[in-house]
């Protein structure tokens, strides 16, 4: 059965999840444009971490972080390789909202990789679908050439 708790990040079942997608961001695109956090970042105030479990196997994470501006920032957002195509990421997106609203947010924001790192394609295309927009550096963001920008208004119904 799938759920989705909060979690510790530093679980030692919950570490393979966060080190795997440090290691896709690495492979993905350059130094200088990966904003991905790692274990520690994770656990700073202001950031609630979820894990996706399938009984008691950890198959994803995403996390949010509360901006000074009123919006949470969608932060590391991974599904395990041999449990991709089952719809988990978009899962995991739609408890990210759902959090998001009650917490209060005005928008859900994002950054990711551009349209010339075709690692990111995938999640660009979810985001997409979810009806993420395009638009400027998000609030902590310089402008980077190899950085999307993406936002989801909470002010309106869905």
């Amino acid at each position: 059965m799938i759920d989705i708790r909060l979690a510790d990040p530093s679980a030692k079942d919950v570490r393979p999840l966060i080190e795997a997608h440090l290691a896709h961001s690495q492979e993905a695109g350059p130094d200088e444009s990966n904003h991905t956090m790692g274990v520690e970042s994770l656990r700073e105030p202001g950031i609630r971490f979820w894990v996706l479990y399938d009984d008691d196997t950890p198959l994803g994470c995403g996390a949010l972080k509360e901006l000074e501006d009123g919006t949470a920032e969608v932060k590391s957002v991974h599904v395990a390789a041999a449990a991709r195509g089952r719809g988990l990421a978009r899962d995991l997106m739609a408890h990210l909202e759902a959090q998001a609203r009650n917490s209060g947010a005005t928008a859900l924001v994002l950054e990711t990789g551009a349209a010339h790192l075709q690692e990111y394609g995938a999640a660009r295309k979810l985001y997409e679908a979810l009806g993420y927009s395009y638009c400027g550096p998000i609030f902590g963001y310089p402008e980077d050439p190899n950085s999307a920008f993406m936002r989801l208004d909470l002010n309106t119904d869905r």
